[in-house]
């Protein structure tokens, strides 16, 4: 069983599906096409709102830094989590791609940033002291690394206290599915609703090859522009962007990639029971999203490495589970029997 990741989960049939259709015959380049057109027209209906702009990407990796460098300029910081993954994970996307700002890192238990701690963090900023890095964008992840949710009063908590000083807010949606999910309310309540300037909206860890896409909200005709002209620049435009949007499309499709993220959380919760039958075993946050975060015995964890579990040792303690689109149930009672 492997529960390293839903990035090592297959792409949905739909998508392949979906492929093959968008290679079909000529198409325009560079976005001009028809699959990215009619990905931009689902997401503003999606998202209940025609003020925004998009860019698909195949990483989220270059979705966040893409987003990052225009909310962000070099000679100024992004407050983030602790554990957030543009710190931990992204080997300094984001301070290349803005050119050099700085990541100011916050504490926050169960991977969020509490309210008071922002409002204590903001409150020592002096802009017209030039030996530090005043903030100018505050970035926020939901599912947070640890697996748990922002709801939409807690992000705009968040937003509020940020745009009060002038900052702007990005959100890194790699799971965003799943937290919508979880807490069964709207796109658009989860993101603009609640303050969200710019969304970073994953997809491939709900079922695409690779579909990343930047969203937005409010912009500009110069944030877009903005937005191109370094994603060119950093190789980010590809010449067939169609592949990538063929992807958004299908999952978006009837709400596929909600039904996809519905199945990863039920399947993670009843993993979670299973493993919570063990003796020694504990879960050290709340499962949800499709993410299980636990305290095993070492001999267990062991014990499940030689039965060829796959799964992560995480980082100041425990263990991470992940479940994804085509974990099946059958899948996790066979595995935990065997044992």
């Amino acid at each position: 069983m492997d529960f390293s990741s839903d990035t090592s989960a297959p792409a949905h049939p739909a998508v392949i599906e979906a492929l093959a259709k968008a290679n079909e015959g000529q198409a325009g380049s560079y976005g001009a096409d028809a699959m990215t057109l009619a990905l931009e027209a689902r997401l503003k209906s999606l998202f209940e709102t025609d003020d925004l702009a998009i860019w698909p990407t195949a990483s989220g990796t270059a979705a966040n830094a893409l987003a990052l460098s225009c909310i962000c300029p070099p000679t100024h910081s992004i407050l983030c989590h602790v554990d957030a993954h543009i710190e931990q994970d992204e080997r300094g996307a984001p301070e290349f791609f803005t050119g050099g700002a700085k990541l100011d890192l916050l504490p926050g238990n169960d991977g969020k940033i509490a309210p008071e701690t922002l409002s204590a963090h903001l409150d020592t900023v002096d802009e017209g002291f030039v030996h530090v890095v005043p903030p100018a964008a505050l970035s926020l992840t939901n599912l947070t690394e640890w697996g748990t949710t922002y709801t939409p009063g807690e992000l705009r908590t968040l937003a509020d206290l940020a745009h009060q000083k002038g900052l702007s807010v990005h959100l890194d949606g790699a799971r965003f599915a799943n937290a919508l999910a979880n807490l069964g309310v709207s796109p658009a309540e989860l993101s603009w609703k609640a303050g969200i300037d710019v969304l970073t909206l994953g997809l491939t860890k709900t079922g695409a090859m690779g579909c990343e896409i930047i969203v937005f909200f409010g912009a500009a005709e110069e944030t877009l522009m903005a937005l191109k002209a370094r994603a060119k620049r950093s190789g980010h435009m590809p010449p067939k962007l169609r592949y990538v949007s063929a992807q958004g499309v299908a999952l978006l499709e009837d709400d596929l990639w909600l039904s996809l993220a519905t199945h990863a959380n039920s399947m993670a919760q009843a993993l979670s029971q299973r493993i919570l039958a063990f003796p020694g075993a504990a879960l050290i946050t709340p499962v949800q999203g499709n993410e299980v975060f636990a305290h095993l015995p070492s001999e267990l964890a062991a014990k499940l490495s030689d039965a060829g579990w796959k799964f992560y040792p995480w980082p100041g303690g425990g263990y991470r589970f992940v479940c994804a689109w085509s974990t099946r149930p059958e899948d996790i009672d066979a595995a935990f029997d065997a044992l």
